[in-house]
């Protein structure tokens, strides 16, 4: 039986998971008491639009969305103009306001090193896997729009 890696939204779900057991468990110093912490609903917000504005993109494309599998096409539209990984950078502005919305400073550890893992895991190896596919319309998008913002 073939073992399937795991993809990145159970990252996100083992990040957010992690984040509230850091919180209850070990919850350091509350940093944004509520009703300050409500603020953010505004990453986590942002996050989510991004995630759906992406998804909507690869749909309008007819292009399925699972990492490392090689699309027939180069998106450079949509919210692609302005981030080659938009999904990633909403999943990781999602960690980031749900540590707010927590309010003590534990769940914050877990957002960079929740960026780290998705830029080695998943990152790293599909932009290499693009530059070899699409060659110098991958390097001319590369150079335009940034890897995160």
């Amino acid at each position: 039986m073939k073992h399937e890696p795991a993809l990145p939204p159970t990252y996100l779900f083992t990040a957010l998971a992690s984040m509230v057991l850091l919180n209850f468990f070990a919850p350091i110093a509350i940093v944004a008491e509520r009703p300050w912490n409500a603020a953010g609903l505004v990453p986590l917000s942002l996050g989510m639009m991004l995630n759906f504005s992406a998804g909507r993109t690869f749909t309008k494309y007819e292009i399925p969305i699972k990492a490392f599998e090689l699309p027939g096409k180069l998106i450079t539209s949509g919210v692609y103009r302005y981030s080659r990984n938009p999904m990633y950078l909403g999943m990781v502005l999602i960690t980031a306001g749900a540590a707010i919305l927590l309010g003590t400073l534990s769940p914050f550890i877990i957002v960079p090193l929740f960026a780290l893992a998705l830029q080695m895991l998943f990152i790293a190896p599909e932009e290499k896997m693009l530059a070899e596919h699409f060659g110098e319309s991958w390097t001319q998008y590369r150079k335009k729009v940034r890897r995160w913002l």
